[in-house]
């Protein structure tokens, strides 16, 4: 019986750690760089909302849902910051990477802040995380919707950047749909090993990816 109570309480520590919010800016181990398939998005999300995202023609096939700031167990959110909020012409400037000024807005609120930078160096790192990634140009060509194995997916960010290794990628389904890709990047923005609590790919063999808009 103590044995199951030090279990659960351990189980309980481990949940603590990467659900606690308002931690100290600039304390983490590294980036998780999250890419989000924006049609899925808009389908599942987007549409209800009429973001301008997801209107036809766009042509969007990834956007940057994030660069996280992140430890080897758990993640920082909300964190404590001298450093003030980025303003309107910050966020807008930031919408064709994040796929909208809200979103850029709301992704340095939760997770800019813990990065440790002023706003506009963490919109910077941010853009230049996204532009360090080659996005296959089989995405922007999908014109139909798809039932594809997630492997798949990983696979092409694989062909297209040679330089990562299927331990630095993961790919993430919702609903039955790929949701996201995830590269891990150091503090300098070079790839590297994910965590274990990020390194679990969606094992899905009939994932849903819409057309792209």
């Amino acid at each position: 019986m103590r044995r199951l109570w030090l279990a659960l309480a351990l189980i309980c520590a481990a949940a603590g750690v990467a659900r606690a919010e308002g931690e100290r800016a600039g304390d983490f181990d590294y980036y998780v760089m999250a890419l989000s398939w924006s049609a899925n998005w808009c389908a599942l999300e987007g549409d209800a909302r009429r973001d301008p995202q997801c209107d036809r023609g766009r042509g969007t096939p990834f956007v940057l849902h994030g660069l996280w700031p992140q430890n080897e167990r758990g993640w920082p959110s909300y964190c404590r910051t001298g450093a003030a909020d980025p303003s309107r012409g910050d966020t807008a400037a930031m919408a064709d990477v994040f796929g909208g000024a809200g979103a850029a807005f709301y992704q340095w609120k939760k997770h800019g802040r813990c990065s440790g930078l002023s706003a506009r160096d963490y919109y910077a790192l941010a853009r230049r995380a996204f532009g360090s990634i080659t996005i296959s140009p089989v995405f922007p060509r999908i014109t139909k919707d798809l039932k594809v194995p997630a492997f798949v997916i990983e696979g092409a960010f694989l062909e297209a950047n040679p330089g990562l290794t299927r331990d630095q990628v993961t790919v993430t389904c919702r609903a039955g749909m790929i949701q996201e890709v995830r590269i891990c990047l150091t503090r300098d923005l070079e790839p590297r090993r994910c965590g274990a609590d990020v390194i679990r790919d969606c094992t899905l063999r009939d994932a849903g990816l819409n057309a792209v808009r």
